[in-house]
């Protein structure tokens, strides 16, 4: 089951409570300002989806007891809420990704929490605030830890529970491909292809925001409709399936909107020759991910004849590169659009943290479009 996150305004918090399945209803009762939270109260014992050895997902992943550790002057006790299961997390556990934690580690690079108590140097947070990971490899796949400080970034308690789980990465991905390659006006166009991801869903919402139209392109599925009119919903102006961005009709669509400045390809192959070949001259295709795992393939002539240009983003890279806040100036970015009805998290599904195995399987499955979240 799929469960859609939206906002509206002033009445985000109740609305908050009322869009959860019952687990997560629940859990966003007791964590919010529906019910009081006891900070002092014992902590439970701690649980932990666990790697020894990089590998398939389903074969090293545990779930084990851990020890709590103990609380310095600048460490927080968090609590885990929710984190979901991002393909970067399934990457980094296969030991294919750019970052890679020291083994044994816990996996998961995303979710919120809420702290339950703060050492006695920490004055930025609070018990009760929410928090999400400053950085990747923090290891959110847990029921709660002790971590410094440093490492975590304090997010308003008035957004979706989802949306703060799922607030640190694909938002933050979307936002900044689109702000940083190309000087976008209202009315220009985007393009992309796997528009269904998290990556995707989120810049199909920015964009509407922004006042950019886009062209959407997924593989084609059993229930394409379906997924198309769920994109355009989320404010996606033309979703196409692959094989229909190849035929020469697709040229049509720049009869009432221009050319695409900016590409976003996620998937390489074929695909992200078919982007560029529906580029603007001078344009600019970036590239975050490989999910067809083959070479981004651009042809000499277009990058002749049509001065194409060809570059990458990966948000860890990008926040190495800024500060700490400018990446807090970005989530307080992205929690006004939310706050303001215009970015909503991805569809998602609650899986409850001991049933791991099912939610690794499905994250790895082919047209998935729904987001596991495990729930603590």
């Amino acid at each position: 089951m799929w469960v859609r996150c939206a906002l509206s305004g002033a009445q985000a918090g109740s609305q908050a409570g009322s869009q959860l399945q019952p687990g997560l209803l629940a859990t966003w009762r007791r964590h919010s300002g529906a019910a009081s939270y006891s900070a002092s109260a014992q902590p439970s014992r701690v649980r932990a989806l666990i790697y020894r050895s990089h590998g398939d997902p389903a074969k090293v992943v545990e779930l084990k007891n851990l020890e709590l550790a103990a609380r310095g002057g600048s460490d927080v006790h968090v609590r885990m809420l929710a984190a979901p299961i991002n393909p970067s997390d399934i990457n980094m556990i296969q030991g294919n990704y750019g970052l890679l934690p020291k083994l044994p580690a816990v996996g998961g690079n995303e979710g919120v929490g809420q702290v339950v108590a703060v050492g006695s140097s920490v004055t930025g947070l609070k018990p009760g605030d929410w928090v999400i990971p400053a950085n990747a490899g923090l290891g959110t796949w847990r029921t709660e830890a002790v971590f410094s400080e440093t490492a975590l970034i304090h997010v308003p308690r008035d957004i979706p529970l989802q949306s703060a789980a799922t607030l640190g990465v694909n938002p933050c991905t979307a936002y900044r491909m689109l702000a940083d390659f190309e000087q976008l006006q209202p009315g220009d166009s985007v393009i992309q292809n796997a528009s269904n991801s998290g990556v995707g869903q989120a810049v199909i919402q920015i964009a509407a925001a922004l006042g950019l139209r886009t062209i959407n392109v997924v593989r084609d599925r059993p229930d394409i409709q379906k997924l198309m009119d769920r994109l355009k919903d989320l404010g996606a102006e033309h979703v196409l399936t692959e094989e229909e961005l190849r035929k020469p009709e697709a040229k049509n669509l720049f009869k009432n909107m221009p050319q695409p400045r900016l590409a976003l390809n996620c998937v390489g192959g074929k695909s992200s020759t078919e982007l560029l070949r529906h580029l603007a001259p001078g344009g600019t295709m970036v590239t975050y991910g490989g999910m067809a795992k083959q070479p981004v393939i651009a042809s000499a002539s277009l990058l002749i004849f049509k001065d194409l240009r060809l570059r990458g983003f990966w948000l860890s890279q990008w926040k190495k590169d800024h500060s700490p806040d400018e990446f807090k100036g970005l989530i307080l970015t992205l929690c006004d659009l939310i706050r303001q009805g215009q970015l909503a998290a991805p569809a998602c599904s609650e899986v409850p943290l001991q049933d791991y195995q099912r939610a690794l399987g499905a994250s790895m499955e082919p047209f998935v479009s729904a987001k596991q979240i495990l729930t603590m």
